[in-house]
């Protein structure tokens, strides 16, 4: 658990709640990335799900790459990240979904080309946050979409006063979320456990 209370830590630290349901971690997660704490969560992702018969890691531009990443990497898998932008390279043979951010108020569609996800694929969805779920519901489409094996769902960052994991567990997904969050109080961060 070493890990666990190294995020918890640095969220502490460096963390900015803003309002009553946005936590700020943009100088160490999702805007400047701290590469030892992103291998030290890829590790741990690697330590909770080991058994696993993965074969990809899945995850949703741009804040859930790096620690999907840090586990492809402890893995030695494939990282694949859904787009929410098309381009000229990426336009047709996809596999899509709409997804609603509720830190930017709007929908995406993301999309995966089907070369990179198939019903041979095991996948495990490596995500920043965890708040209403919608993220997470998105890929799960994706996955269902392609006839792969969903293996779990590795969050880094759990707000668990919001839906999401209610909407998961209900499922009955594997989640292993790394730091969870109780509530915010007075601008401060109390997790799970305090």
């Amino acid at each position: 658990m070493r890990v666990v209370k190294l995020l918890e830590d640095r969220i502490r630290e460096d963390g900015q709640v803003l309002g009553a349901d946005v936590l700020k971690v943009d100088n160490f997660l999702n805007h400047q990335i701290d590469p030892d704490l992103m291998t030290a969560l890829g590790e741990e992702f690697h330590r909770r799900f080991a058994d696993a018969p993965l074969t990809k890691i899945l995850t949703v531009e741009s804040s859930g790459i790096a620690p999907a990443l840090a586990t492809g990497m402890a893995f030695h898998v494939p990282v694949v990240f859904a787009r929410k932008h098309k381009s000229l390279t990426l336009k047709d043979d996809l596999y899509t979904a709409t997804v609603y951010s509720f830190t930017k108020k709007t929908s995406n569609n993301v999309s995966i080309s089907k070369k990179f996800l198939s019903a041979d694929d095991n996948v495990l969805i490596i995500d920043d946050f965890l708040a209403n779920g919608q993220a997470v519901e998105g890929l799960i489409e994706i996955i269902a979409q392609a006839g792969a094996t969903l293996s779990g769902v590795g969050i880094v960052i759990e707000k668990s006063f919001q839906k999401g994991r209610a909407l998961l567990d209900e499922r009955q997904i594997k989640v292993e979320s790394l730091a969870r969050i109780k509530e915010f109080k007075d601008g401060q961060v109390i997790f799970e456990e305090d």
